[in-house]
């Protein structure tokens, strides 16, 4: 049985050297998004595949499919009777948007306090190293690991991971696994470690509207010409009620409620509605909106959702 004590233990003792080897971790300008270049994502995917052989890690192989950053894979299988865990990161980033907006350079972390600062730092270098960071303390202190891994870091995350499903048809014999553990969420706040076990899906729609085949003058034609901006508003006005509710027909069809446990927890969850308010920018005058007879972080994760974007 390995000991998780001995392996925090030495988390702490190695924390300064797994900072320092983060910030060396995102100087790489790995952005993958079309227009940037790709070497810093070979470079980047070099750089991951290094530090897995580095933790311990085996069969640690940059693979590649036509048109996509590489990915990179690894595997530690010497738990003999225990499950396969399959860890999920990417390396590649965001663009860094404009400089002057920046207090240091995007790409070269700075340390301010007890908080570094740079570009993939958290998303989603930081998610990569710490599955490896964990590997590794384990490996030192234990000489094993008390379950089967198998690592996954792609370079595409960010730009909708097109060509992740054909990898994964492509390779699937490297990621059999009997759960997956995925290091690219958050934490509910500063110092509560969180677990994310459900996300909601995604859909959405690009909606025109036209009541005219041309522009003409409101000053002559404006009152019974009915135009589409203000069609708009109507039909936008419709798709919630005032008490929050989505009025979609069948919106909420299939929706399985949240209970028991997983609700008593949900609402035992810290929450500060002025401090919520505050972390999305809110006017002063708004409230929250949403069905009230559910809680916040419910509505967030639990219920369905009808935003409008434009």
């Amino acid at each position: 049985m390995t000991n998780p004590e001995q392996a925090i233990q030495y988390i702490h003792t190695h924390f300064e050297r797994f900072i320092r080897e983060l910030s060396e971790y995102a100087t790489i300008p790995s952005v993958s998004f079309p227009g940037y270049p790709g070497e810093p994502l070979n470079e980047s995917a070099k750089w991951t595949a290094r530090k897995m052989r580095d933790a311990g890690l085996e069969h640690v192989e940059i693979l590649e499919i036509p048109g996509a950053p590489p990915f990179v894979v690894g595997d530690w299988l010497h738990a003999p009777g225990a499950p396969t865990v399959l860890l999920y990161a990417h390396h590649d980033v965001q663009p860094p948007g404009r400089p002057e907006k920046w207090h240091s350079p995007a790409f070269a972390p700075e340390r301010r306090g007890d908080r570094l600062y740079g570009r993939g730092v958290v998303d989603d270098k930081a998610g990569a190293l710490m599955h490896l960071f964990a590997l590794e303390a384990y490996l030192k202190t234990a000489g094993k690991l008390p379950v089967n891994v198998r690592f996954l870091i792609e370079g595409e995350e960010e730009t909708g991971s097109e060509h992740l499903g054909e990898f994964v048809r492509r390779y699937k014999d490297r990621l059999k696994a009997d759960v997956m553990v995925l290091t690219d969420t958050a934490n509910l706040d500063l110092g509560l470690p969180s677990l994310t076990y459900r996300l909601r899906g995604l859909v959405d729609a690009i909606v025109e509207v036209r009541t005219l085949d041309h522009p003409v003058h409101s000053g002559m034609w404006g009152g019974p010409t009915l135009d589409a901006l203000s069609a708009l508003n109507q039909i936008l006005a419709r798709l919630t009620t005032p008490d929050g509710k989505i009025a979609i027909p069948d919106f909420y069809e299939g929706i399985e409620p949240v209970v028991g446990l997983e609700k008593e927890r949900l609402r035992a969850l810290p929450f500060e509605e002025r401090k919520f308010l505050q972390e999305v920018g809110a006017v002063e005058s708004l409230r929250l909106a949403g069905e009230r007879d559910f809680s916040v972080y419910e509505r967030i994760w639990c219920r369905p959702a009808c935003a409008i974007l434009g």
